[in-house]
């Protein structure tokens, strides 16, 4: 063993919701199995995106929502880390909190979910399909413009009740989520990359800590995942150079396999009338060329009139 000592007791910043849970739940066994003699103890903080559930994340700014008072409570010392899903993760980091471990991916598929239909295409003309995000719109717009899209707010079980209610045809969530709530068999299909792009970040974890705090970014280190720290630092430098927030239909996902990391990148209109897909391919051995290959694709869409679809879409 290291001859590291860990902090005597770690506090872990979490959003309340089941899944929030989950995922600070897992984190703190991992940290406790790693550190026996460390007590790691839960702080549930309820953030400004889950108290306005009535509007659409983009009406009422953005990601960064469910990270912020997480943050005020590592400042107030009152937490030493936070666990976010790493796509409501905002692009920009303040210069006090730095990510320190991207735990290892779950399926980063998003899911089709349906009581009464197979697949997407399945569905009938006019049927409603909901889902929280602007990039699973556009892809289902473009793909398929006779179905209706609604927008979806609310946790995972909430959003399943509406389902089951018939408020909806159907629903696209992330596959992760299901997966760890335990709600796999909710799952009717996976869409491939090729039909729904993920977001960038989907289903992996990021833990937040402070900039100054050694001891914890030393602790934490152990739990971060080379591949999958390599994948999403180019989807997330992809998304960065093209400025993709919550008002941007943009998706991106990169594999890295044997040293080599593919990136897939996709940008829209909302209404899917207007599209770019791009991808590139590059041996990659730190998170500096990762960076490097997502914000290269991002130039080559930039010099193919991606500005018209950042404009259009703010």
């Amino acid at each position: 063993m290291n001859h590291f000592h860990a902090p005597r007791r770690l506090v872990i910043a979490t959003r309340e919701s089941a899944l929030a849970l989950w995922q600070a739940e897992h984190v703190r066994a991992r940290l406790e199995s790693l550190y026996p003699a460390t007590v790691v103890q839960l702080l549930g903080v309820t953030t400004l995106g889950d108290r306005v559930v009535d509007r659409p994340l983009s009406a009422i700014g953005g990601k960064g929502l469910f990270v912020k008072e997480l943050e005020v409570a590592m400042t107030d010392g009152r937490a030493d880390l936070a666990v976010h899903s790493l796509k409501d993760v905002p692009m920009e980091m303040p210069d006090a909190f730095r990510l320190a471990a991207i735990v290892a991916r779950e399926d980063p598929r998003d899911a089709f979910v349906s009581n009464r239909y197979a697949t997407l295409g399945a569905l009938p003309k006019g049927a409603t399909v909901g889902t929280s995000s602007l990039r699973r719109e556009a892809q289902i717009r473009e793909r398929y413009p006779e179905l209706k899209v609604a927008s979806l707010r609310g946790n995972v079980n909430t959003r399943l009740r509406k389902l089951d209610t018939g408020q909806y045809g159907a629903m696209i969530l992330a596959a992760a989520g299901l997966k760890r709530l335990g709600l796999g068999d909710r799952v009717r299909a996976l869409l491939e990359p090729d039909e729904s792009l993920p977001a960038p970040g989907q289903g992996a974890l990021a833990i937040e800590c402070r900039a100054d705090r050694n001891d914890v970014i030393a602790a934490l280190a152990p739990l971060s995942d080379a591949g999958t720290l390599l994948a999403t630092t180019a989807e997330r430098a992809f998304s960065r150079a093209l400025s993709g927030g919550c008002t941007t239909p943009l998706a991106a996902y990169a594999q890295w396999e044997e040293g080599r990391l593919w990136i897939r990148g996709y940008l829209a209109r909302r209404d899917g009338s207007d599209a770019l897909r791009g991808e590139r391919e590059a041996e990659v051995a730190d998170s500096d060329e990762a960076e490097a290959l997502g914000s290269g694709l991002a130039d080559e869409f930039l010099a193919r009139g991606a500005a018209r679809l950042v404009l259009s879409s703010s």
